[in-house]
């Protein structure tokens, strides 16, 4: 079997899923062709695991200060560029198209009639999840932005839907937790401005990652490039994370039993539903905007919780070799029954 997988490129998660996907469909023996759009390509990082890949400049998002620009966003896109890229990209040659909320790969497979599934946290509001922040633009662009036949969608509680667990690596747990250490990533953020407001609280040791290189003048704030190991390293000795509320970040922070605090993107529906998410299933907590006191009462917090997560990957990549038959729900819950929810004390 030959499958062309298209992966969105604009935030880290959708690469780090495919990471895991990329893993498990190797070691099921599957060739597969990988294409990354929405970011320029010399931005990706550590991505040997894809065997080489093809890059396409596709569509994105543009921000400003953690929230959407539309104007920017329209300004920057390249519309006869998009539709020169799906007129060239010619899939007749594979079997199936995975598409994780890539739009060229999607449009192109609609265009020449390629089944096409969607594995993402986007196709999860295709169901009755919880939800925040929804408006016109936001619901046509979940629905248009990289249409598929078939949705798999992915989230950390199945809500008595038809979805999945989220596909993330089993961790390395470990046992040197330090209790004062906190991981920063909020990339949409104002960077200084992030520095700044963390400088006060001189009982933690912050370490700020973020796309373009800058520097702290504080010796509790360490600010360093993005770097898979070295990221995850971080993340796993550290007490909590502060991020925005994307869907693949907090899922590893889960899986890890870190404490989360989210400040979702303005004007992004799908971050608002996450945060309010995470607060009602009591995973995490959020704030609106970047504020010190909030953080503040959020640092001194000693409880997490722990989800372990199955191997999704795993069992996404048996059901394609069974040649995706209908999903069930029983398949699903049998899934589903692998999770266990733990809760953490980090005092």
């Amino acid at each position: 079997m030959k499958i062309f997988y298209g992966i969105q490129g604009t935030g880290n998660g959708h690469i780090t899923r495919g990471r895991i996907m990329a893993r498990e469909l190797r070691a099921a023996g599957l060739e597969v062709t990988y294409q990354f759009t929405g970011r320029p390509q010399d931005k990706f990082f550590d991505m040997e695991v894809f065997n080489g890949h093809q890059w396409r400049e596709g569509l994105t998002f543009s921000t400003q200060n953690g929230k959407i620009n539309h104007l920017k966003t329209v300004m920057q896109s390249k519309p006869l560029r998009f539709l020169q890229d799906i007129r060239q990209l010619n899939l007749s040659r594979y079997d199936l198209v995975i598409c994780d909320f890539e739009p060229v790969t999607a449009w192109a497979a609609r265009r020449q009639k390629k089944k096409t599934i969607g594995i993402n946290h986007q196709c999860a509001f295709r169901h009755k999840i919880p939800r925040a922040g929804g408006d016109p633009i936001s619901e046509a662009v979940l629905k248009n932005f990289a249409p598929v036949d078939i949705s798999i969608g992915l989230h950390w509680h199945h809500f008595d839907q038809p979805i999945l667990p989220p596909v993330i690596e089993t961790p390395f747990v470990s046992g040197q937790i330090q209790k004062n250490k906190i991981v920063v990533y909020l990339p949409f953020e104002n960077q200084q401005h992030i520095i700044q407001l963390l400088s006060s609280f001189r009982n933690f040791e912050f370490y700020i990652y973020s796309p373009e290189a800058t520097s702290s003048a504080f010796p509790h704030i360490q600010c360093k490039p993005l770097s898979l190991v070295g990221f995850q390293q971080d993340l796993s000795d550290c007490a909590g994370i502060i991020c925005n509320a994307g869907f693949e970040l907090a899922s590893e922070a889960l899986q890890l039993g870190k404490k989360i605090l989210v400040k979702p993107v303005h004007a992004q529906m799908e971050q608002a539903s996450n945060a309010i998410a995470l607060s009602t299933l009591g995973y995490g907590q959020m704030m609106q905007t970047v504020d010190a006191t909030r953080i503040e009462q959020w640092l001194h917090e000693t409880k997490a919780v722990r989800v372990t997560f199955p191997n999704t990957a795993k069992h996404l990549v048996e059901w394609i070799k069974n040649g995706t038959p209908p999903l069930e729900q029983s398949w699903c819950n049998r899934i589903w029954s692998e999770v266990k929810v733990i809760p953490v004390e980090l005092s």
